[in-house]
């Protein structure tokens, strides 16, 4: 079994594959197994090209400091913020903004969306004098119909909204749009043809995403991914998530929040995990950081796939007194757990999940079991009205009408933002060489305020986290809606 990356530890959803954290190779044949036993989601999309014509300034990025981290209430417009993500403080960094390009076609000397002059400037793959064309390989079909889905519509809303807006030195982002079908020879296959048809690769997500990790290297090919799932796509040197992630590292945010303000039960504190997949090796990661920074666990159990009477490890932790409970896992698993606790009158003080419960499926299945489930996030809550949010949906809308906002669309937004900030401020010297290498200098980016600060270049897991609870049906903070900073730690 490969090494996990364990950042935001969220499992794609039924195929048991946590994103953003790494994870063993699982075959197509074994995640069709386990999905035989869980819920599936949404429909597919079909491969299509995105471009619009107009022009105007686009906005940038400001990023965030300190140990405390506050929803912005402004947009702001720069580059990338600098600094020292990997312990979420850091300098704050603006650039300028421009207006529109005098001229197009190579070798043009007016400013490119960030300012940045565009004298010499020159067509390479994926490049003409009216068009950078980018690509997105995301799983569409499998054994989940549409998994990602949401990565790519959120990819081709970005898009749609920066060309209404702007250009890079006079040229307009098109769009391809390409399946991996959740499967490793999938995800190669489309990486060849980006490599060969695309400047760069923008919010690609995929289960199986080391099948075009080497492609991807190999050709250069600057791949801006909504996140990395696998260690081999985390180790391509072309490679970056926005939604950041290192090797056997989790937030010490999580334990440190519950230390402080839950001390008792945190000292009887229970890890329950779906044993399959890469979910057995991640849920020992993050309970090693957690024990690190001071918790205590009286039980611990895998919870196998096909097994649907949860009775017996309730029972377990009702008679080892225990009052802090995480589960990690596919969100129908946990309610399944809630159900379980609820028939046998446990209630913790704490029942803890990852990001992966914030979804309606969640809340409408759950009912009153799931009342009182706490979460941790690293990203604003669509609940909230923020800039950055509000342009994401807004523009999901016009491009995908009816679609539902999600984690994985977010950070595909991220990463669509994160490719045109660093390409406009490059200008004129944009090449894939000198992507790959700006790009390995940006930390702290936050997209706007659209999530905590994320080590791009370090590739390292989030340091800032919050927490919401759910009350009533609804998502509500608890304690502050400020990210709590406290770097990450690794395990063994």
């Amino acid at each position: 079994m490969r090494s996990k990356l364990v950042g935001a530890c969220v499992l794609a959803l039924a195929l048991l594959v946590p994103t953003a954290c790494g994870g063993s190779e699982v075959s197509p044949k074994e995640a069709l197994a386990a999905n035989q036993s869980i819920l599936g989601q949404g429909a597919g999309s079909s491969t299509d090209t995105t471009g619009t014509s107009s022009d105007s300034t686009a906005t940038g990025d400001t990023g965030t400091t300190g140990s405390s981290v506050d929803a912005p209430t402004a947009a702001s417009t720069g580059g990338a913020a600098t600094g020292t993500g990997s312990t979420g403080t850091g300098s704050t960094a603006t650039g300028s903004t421009g207006g529109k390009p005098k001229t197009k076609g190579a070798g043009g000397a007016a400013p490119s969306a960030s300012g940045a002059s565009c004298a010499g400037f020159k067509n390479t793959t994926g490049i003409t004098d009216s068009t950078i064309t980018i690509g997105n390989s995301s799983d569409i079909s499998g054994p989940v119909p549409g998994l990602f889905s949401s990565a790519q519509q959120a990819t081709k809303a970005y898009v749609a909204y920066f060309n209404s807006r702007s250009n890079i030195c006079g040229r307009k982002l098109s769009l391809i749009n390409l399946d991996s079908r959740t499967d490793a020879g999938a995800d190669q296959q489309s990486y060849q043809k980006l490599c060969d048809q695309t400047f760069a690769a923008v919010g690609s997500m995929s289960a199986f995403d080391s099948g075009g990790a080497a492609t991807a290297q190999s050709c250069g090919l600057p791949d801006v991914r909504a996140a990395a799932v696998t260690a081999a796509r985390n180790q391509c040197s072309t490679c970056f998530g926005a939604e950041s992630s290192g090797d056997h590292e989790f937030s010490n945010s999580v334990p440190d929040f519950f230390v402080k303000n839950y001390h008792d039960a945190s000292q009887k504190a229970a890890f329950l995990y779906l044993n399959a997949g890469a979910a057995a090796e991640n849920a020992k990661t993050q309970q090693t950081v957690e024990t690190q920074r001071g918790m205590s666990f009286v039980y611990s159990a895998g919870i196998d796939v096909a097994e649907f009477n949860y009775g017996p490890y309730v029972q377990q932790m009702k008679d080892k007194g225990v009052r802090w409970v995480q589960f990690l896992g596919g969100y129908q698993q946990a309610v399944r757990l809630a159900q379980a606790m609820q028939a046998a009158n446990f209630k913790p003080d704490i029942f803890l999940l990852d990001p992966t419960a914030y979804d309606a499926g969640f809340v409408k299945s759950g009912g009153s079991a799931v009342d009182g489930a706490v979460i941790f996030i690293m990203f604003t809550p669509f609940e909230q009205s923020q800039p950055e949010v509000n342009l994401y949906k807004q523009w999901l809308q016009q491009v995908s009408p009816g679609a539902v906002p999600t984690f994985f669309g977010l950070f595909a937004w991220s990463a669509a933002k994160l490719f045109v900030e660093q390409a406009a401020a490059l200008g004129g010297q944009l090449s894939r060489a000198s992507l790959v290498a700006k790009l390995k200098g940006v930390d702290n980016w936050t997209a706007n305020g659209l999530h905590a600060p994320m080590a791009i270049g370090g590739k390292h897991a989030p340091s800032c986290i919050r927490f919401l609870q759910l009350k009533g049906g609804k998502w509500t903070p608890l304690g502050s809606t400020s990210y709590q900073c406290d770097g990450f730690s690794k395990a063994g």
